[in-house]
C-alpha cells in the first residue's frame, strides 16, 4: 500500500473523528436575562417532557448539549418569573439561544370577606396531609447527579493564633480574598425504599490538585423538605412537617400557572425568631400539593451554630408526567460563615438529570458501600468536563483552575518543594523551646522536636515536670500506608526522675486499616489507665486548689499490639505485654496558693493519709487483651486506595472485650476479665438529641488482684469537664472509692433538647441556650448503687463563641445526696 494512500486514510479517519466528535458535543448556548438585562443564575433549562437537562451559571451562562435529533422544545424555568418554552430545530451547531424571561404575573385570589380562614394555611394544610404521599410515591430511582462547590474568603488574615495560613492554595489577590476551593463532581446515584442509597462517582476535579477527590456527595445534599426535619447538623423544620404550624405562619403571596398547573407562591414566616425554622418562600402546586420550588433561609444562630452567618437552599422541581410526580432537577446551596477574623462565604450547585423512576436493580445492588469511585476518576481531561458538566464555569472559576492548574506543576516539583522545605526547616535558637520540625514535603516525611514549655506541668509526686516528644512519620499516599514512631523523654524536677518510653507502628494499607505497633519505656501512669483527670486540670487543681486528685506509679513496659478490621463494621484489636509496676510517693509540698486548712493527701488512693508509705508492692504481669468491635450497619465510602467509614445513629456500635493476666510476679495478681458496652446517639425528630453509653463486666479468679488492675470508674471531684461526651464519666463521683474486682455495670444517658424548649420561653429563647438533662448510675457486687441526675444548660457564651457549660448535678449513694455544679468546654 502506498505512503499516500496510508496517509489519505488517516485524513479520512481523523476527519471521520472529528465530525462525530462534534456531533457528540453538539449544543445549544446563549445568556438568560430578565427584562432589566440582569442575568439570572441557576436557571433550570431542559427538554420537555424530559428531565435531561442544565442550569444557568452565577453569570447567566448556559451549555445544553443535543442528544436528539431534529426539532426540539428547551424549556426555561426560574423561580419567581414565567417560565418559557423555545422551539428549535437543530442544523447547525453551535446555536445561540439567548433568552429574556419575565417576572411572573402574581395573581391574589380574592378571599371571601368575613372567611376566618387564611387562604395559605388551607394550602400548608393539603401540603401537610399528602407528605407521606409524596415521600414514599417514587419507590426507586436513578439519576445522572453533578455536583459544584466553591469557597470564597475575604480579607484574610496573615496569621490565626500566631500561625501563618499562607496563600491557602495560591487562588488570593492582593487584598487576600479569592477563591480557597473548588470542586466537582459527575455521579450516578441510585435509591431504593426506604433507604438505600448509593453514588458512583464518575469523575472528580478539585483545582489546584490534579489527584484530589472531591468531598461533594450527593448524599450530604439530599435535603428532602416532605421529611419532617431537615439535617443541617441540627434539625430544621421544615415548612410541610406534620408539626409546622407550631412553628410557623403563612401567608399568600399569590398565584399563577405553570403550564395547566396552578402554583401558589407562599411566604413561610417562623413564629419565633429564635426557632429552628426557615424563612422565605415556598411553592406549592394545587391540587397535586406538591412542591414547585423553595427559596429558604435559615440563620446561624438559629440552627444553634452561632459560626455560620445564614445559609440559603433553592430547589426546582420539573413534572414527570407518566410518574405524575415533581422531582428536583436543580439545587443551590449559598452559606456564609466566620470567626477570629476570618470570613468564608461560598455556594453548592447541584443538577439531577436523566431520571429513571422504574430501574431494574440486581439482587445485591445496595450494599454498605454508599459511595465509590471509578478508576481515574479523578484523571478525566478538559474535553470530558466540557462534555459533561452540565453547569457551565463562570470567568471566576475558570480563572481559579487556570491558575492553581498551573501553579500545581510548580509546587510539586522537588525542586519547589526542597526550596520550600530549606526555608522553613532553618533551626532557629527558640526552637529549644518552642519546638523544631523538619519536613521533606516530596517524600512526605515530617520530624518533629516538641515544645518543651508547652508541656510543663505539676503533680505532687514529680513536681514540676516536662515532656518532650521526638516524632517521625512517613506516608505512602498511593499504598495510603505509612510509618510512624515516637520517644517521649519527661523529668521531674522533683523526684530527680527521667522516664523514657516510646513507639513505633506500621499502617499497612488504607482499605482494612491493619497496623502493627511495639512500643515500650517507662512512664508514669494514673491507676485508672482511662486517666479520668487531665494533666492540665490536675495541675490547676493542684497548685491553687490544694486537690491532688491524680494518684500514679510508675510502669515499665513492653507491647505488642495488632488491629485489623475483619469484615466492614468489626474490627479486632489484640495486644501482648509485660509490665512492672512500682509505687511512687509524693516527693513535694509546692503549693501557689495555701490553704492553711488543707494538705495534699498521699498518693495513696486508698488511704489519702497514707504519706511517704507506698501503696502497695512492686511487682510484675503478662497481660493479654483482645477488643471487638463492631459497628451494626455501618456505611463507608471506598476510595481507590482507602475507605472511609461513616458514622450511623440507625444503629448502636458494640464493644466485647476480654483481658487476662498471667505468669505474674505472685499467683494471686493472675485473673481474668471479660466485658462489654453499646452506645448510640441518635436525633428524636425535633426534639433533640440522645446518647446513652452502657457498660457491663465481671472477673474470675481475682478476689487478690492488685488494686491497679481493678475496674476504676471515670469519677470527676474537680467540678470541671474537659469531655465532649459527658456519657463516658461521672460528674460527681470520687476517683478510686467504687473501684471492684466484682461484677458491674455502669449506666450513662444524655439528652440536649437543642432548643425544642428554651426556644419557646419569651426573652430566653433569645439566649440561644440549650437545656441538657442526664442520668448516670452505677451497680457493683459489694457496694450499694450510686446514681447521679443533672440538669445543664449548653452553648453559653456571647455572639459566635458559645462553648461552654454549666450542669447542677445531684448525686445519690446509700441514702446520702450530694450536689454540685460543674463547669464545662465543649468545642
Amino acid at each position: 500500500m502506498s505512503l499516500k494512500l496510508i496517509s489519505m486514510k488517516k485524513n479520512i479517519t481523523l476527519l471521520f473523528i472529528y465530525c462525530f466528535s462534534f456531533q457528540l458535543i453538539a449544543q445549544v448556548q446563549g445568556t438568560v436575562t430578565n427584562s432589566k438585562n440582569e442575568a439570572l443564575p441557576y436557571v433550570s433549562i431542559y427538554f420537555e417532557n424530559t428531565n435531561i437537562g442544565t442550569t444557568t451559571n452565577e453569570q447567566g451562562l448556559y451549555e445544553l448539549p443535543i442528544t436528539k435529533n431534529g426539532k426540539n422544545t428547551i424549556v426555561f424555568q426560574y423561580l419567581g418569573y414565567q417560565t418559557v418554552k423555545k422551539a428549535i430545530d437543530n442544523e447547525t451547531f453551535p446555536f445561540e439561544l439567548n433568552v429574556i424571561l419575565q417576572e411572573e404575573n402574581i395573581q391574589l385570589n380574592e378571599v371571601v370577606i368575613g372567611s376566618k380562614e387564611n387562604p395559605a394555611n388551607r394550602v400548608i394544610r393539603n401540603t401537610i396531609e399528602n407528605r407521606k404521599r409524596y415521600l414514599n410515591k417514587i419507590t426507586a430511582y436513578t439519576s445522572d447527579f453533578y455536583s459544584k462547590g466553591i469557597f470564597r474568603i475575604k480579607n484574610a488574615p496573615e496569621k490565626i493564633f500566631g500561625q501563618k495560613i499562607g496563600d491557602l492554595g495560591g487562588g488570593l489577590d492582593s487584598t487576600r480574598s479569592g477563591v480557597i476551593y473548588l470542586s466537582e463532581t459527575v455521579s450516578k446515584i441510585s435509591f431504593k425504599q426506604p433507604n438505600l442509597f448509593k453514588e458512583q462517582i464518575l469523575a472528580s476535579k478539585v483545582s489546584g490538585n490534579n489527584s484530589g477527590f472531591s468531598f461533594n456527595q450527593a448524599s450530604e445534599v439530599n435535603f428532602n423538605f416532605y421529611e419532617n426535619t431537615i439535617d443541617l447538623e441540627t434539625k430544621v423544620i421544615s415548612p410541610i412537617a406534620t408539626y409546622a404550624f407550631n412553628y410557623y405562619t403563612y401567608k399568600l403571596i399569590g398565584t399563577f400557572y405553570e403550564g395547566t398547573h396552578l402554583i401558589n407562591k407562599i411566604e413561610v414566616i417562623p413564629k419565633r425568631k429564635t426557632d429552628n425554622a426557615f424563612s422565605g418562600i415556598i411553592y406549592i402546586v394545587e391540587d397535586d400539593w406538591a412542591i414547585y420550588g423553595i427559596n429558604l433561609t435559615v440563620l446561624g444562630t438559629q440552627m444553634g451554630q452561632p459560626m455560620i452567618d445564614k445559609l440559603n437552599l433553592k430547589h426546582s422541581y420539573s413534572y414527570a408526567e407518566k410518574e405524575q410526580y415533581w422531582p428536583m432537577i436543580s439545587q443551590q446551596i449559598y452559606f456564609k460563615f466566620g470567626m477570629f477574623g476570618v470570613n468564608i462565604d461560598g455556594q453548592f450547585s447541584t443538577a439531577y438529570s436523566n431520571y429513571n423512576f422504574n430501574p431494574q436493580f440486581k439482587e445485591k445492588e445496595f450494599t454498605n458501600e454508599i459511595l465509590s469511585f471509578v478508576e481515574n476518576s479523578n484523571k478525566k481531561d478538559s474535553l470530558f468536563w466540557d462534555a459533561n458538566r452540565p453547569i457551565i464555569l463562570t470567568a471566576e472559576e475558570t480563572n481559579d483552575y487556570k491558575i492553581k492548574d498551573s501553579i500545581q506543576i510548580l509546587k510539586k516539583s522537588e525542586k519547589y518543594l526542597d526550596s520550600i522545605d530549606r526555608k522553613n526547616n532553618k533551626f532557629k535558637i527558640g526552637a529549644i523551646l518552642f519546638g523544631y520540625n523538619y519536613k521533606n514535603s516530596h517524600k512526605n516525611s515530617n520530624l518533629n522536636f516538641s515544645s518543651i514549655l508547652s508541656a510543663i506541668q505539676f503533680n505532687t509526686v514529680q513536681g514540676w515536670n516536662s515532656t518532650m516528644k521526638i516524632s517521625y512519620n512517613i506516608y505512602d499516599k498511593e499504598k495510603a500506608a505509612g510509618f510512624s514512631a515516637f520517644t517521649d523523654f519527661n523529668y521531674g524536677l522533683s523526684d530527680e526522675k527521667l522516664r523514657v518510653d516510646g513507639s513505633a507502628s506500621y499502617l499497612f494499607n488504607g482499605i482494612s486499616k491493619p497496623y502493627l505497633q511495639i512500643s515500650g519505656g517507662k512512664k508514669i501512669s494514673q491507676f485508672n489507665e482511662d486517666e479520668p483527670i487531665s494533666p492540665l486540670i490536675n495541675s490547676v487543681s493542684t497548685l491553687f486548689f490544694e486537690d491532688n486528685y491524680a494518684k500514679f506509679y510508675d510502669k515499665s513496659f513492653a507491647q505488642i499490639l495488632f488491629s485489623d478490621e475483619l469484615t466492614n463494621g468489626i474490627r479486632m484489636q489484640s495486644s501482648l505485654a509485660y509490665e512492672k509496676r512500682s509505687p511512687l510517693v509524693n516527693t513535694t509540698d509546692y503549693v501557689v496558693l495555701n490553704d492553711k486548712q488543707k494538705i495534699y493527701t498521699s498518693n495513696d488512693p486508698l488511704n489519702e493519709n497514707n504519706h511517704g508509705i507506698p501503696s502497695f508492692e512492686e511487682h510484675s504481669v503478662y497481660t493479654f487483651q483482645t477488643v471487638a468491635s463492631i459497628r451494626f450497619g455501618q456505611k463507608y465510602i471506598s476510595y481507590p486506595n482507602r475507605k472511609i467509614n461513616t458514622s450511623s445513629s440507625d444503629y448502636p456500635s458494640l464493644t466485647l472485650f476480654y483481658h487476662q493476666n498471667f505468669s505474674s510476679s505472685e499467683d494471686h495478681y493472675n485473673f481474668g476479665e471479660i466485658g462489654a458496652r453499646i452506645q448510640q446517639r441518635f436525633d428524636i425528630d425535633n426534639k433533640g438529641s440522645f446518647r446513652y453509653n452502657v457498660k457491663a463486666g465481671t472477673f474470675f479468679e481475682a478476689d487478690d488482684i492488685a488494686f491497679i488492675d481493678y475496674k476504676h470508674f471515670n469519677g470527676n471531684q474537680t467540678h470541671v469537664n474537659m469531655a465532649s461526651n459527658y456519657t463516658y464519666a461521672f460528674n460527681l463521683m470520687p476517683y478510686y472509692s467504687f473501684s471492684t474486682n466484682k461484677s458491674y455495670a455502669e449506666f450513662h444517658a444524655e439528652h440536649n433538647f437543642k432548643g425544642y424548649l428554651l426556644n419557646k420561653i419569651p426573652l430566653i429563647n433569645k439566649l440561644g441556650f440549650e437545656l441538657v438533662v442526664g442520668g448516670h448510675a452505677l451497680l457493683t457486687k459489694d457496694k450499694k448503687p450510686y446514681s447521679e441526675y443533672s440538669i445543664g444548660l449548653n452553648n453559653l457564651g456571647f455572639g459566635k463563641l458559645r462553648f461552654l457549660r454549666l450542669d447542677y448535678v445531684k448525686s445519690n449513694y446509700n441514702g446520702v445526696s450530694q450536689n454540685g455544679l460543674v463547669f464545662g468546654l465543649t468545642f
